[in-house]
């Protein structure tokens, strides 16, 4: 699995203590650094799961090599439309993208607010489908975290044979 802009690890920790190896991938080396600072006894067994790379995922060479591809990349409060088409590219042939970010409503909550960060209505599935991938379900709105946040979010597969050329039209 892929916590692609994983901060400090919340999704990664998750996955790795159902016993996923895990790729965490974020631009804060400190953030990465506590990803594998768990409590109880299982701390050493869920970090030897989770692999950290330091990238700016936004700038400089794409970090992630021609064949890397993960049979899950999870997303989570994170965009930056320029790259998206090469994060859905590093999802393997079956594997599953989960993204939830921020969407166009959250100004009135708060931050973020600018509309650089917050996706236009039916973006997600938008840009999904034009990188090739099936998507299974789609939730937009208002959502009650800690605070109200507007969102989008999707868990799509990379299609395969046919349904491949059908996302193309």
């Amino acid at each position: 699995m892929l916590d692609f802009a994983a901060g400090s690890g919340r999704h990664a920790r998750a996955a790795a203590a159902r016993g996923l190896r895990v790729l965490a991938v974020d631009r804060d080396e400190a953030a990465l650094a506590r990803i594998v600072e768990c409590d109880g006894a299982s701390a050493d067994a869920v970090g030897d799961r989770i692999e950290r790379r330091v990238a700016d995922l936004e700038s400089g060479p794409w970090p992630f090599a021609a064949h890397e591809r993960f049979d899950a990349v999870i997303v989570a409060n994170y965009l930056f439309r320029p790259r998206f088409a090469l994060l859905a590219s590093l999802v393997a042939r079956d594997g599953l993208l989960v993204y939830e970010t921020f969407a166009q409503g959250n100004e009135r909550f708060g931050r973020p607010s600018n509309p650089a960060f917050l996706l236009a209505p039916g973006e997600l599935i938008v840009r999904a489908q034009r990188a090739g991938l099936r998507v299974l379900e789609y939730q937009t709105g208002i959502v009650e975290r800690p605070s109200p946040a507007a969102i989008q979010r999707l868990c799509a597969v990379r299609a395969r044979g046919v349904e491949a050329l059908s996302s193309l039209g």
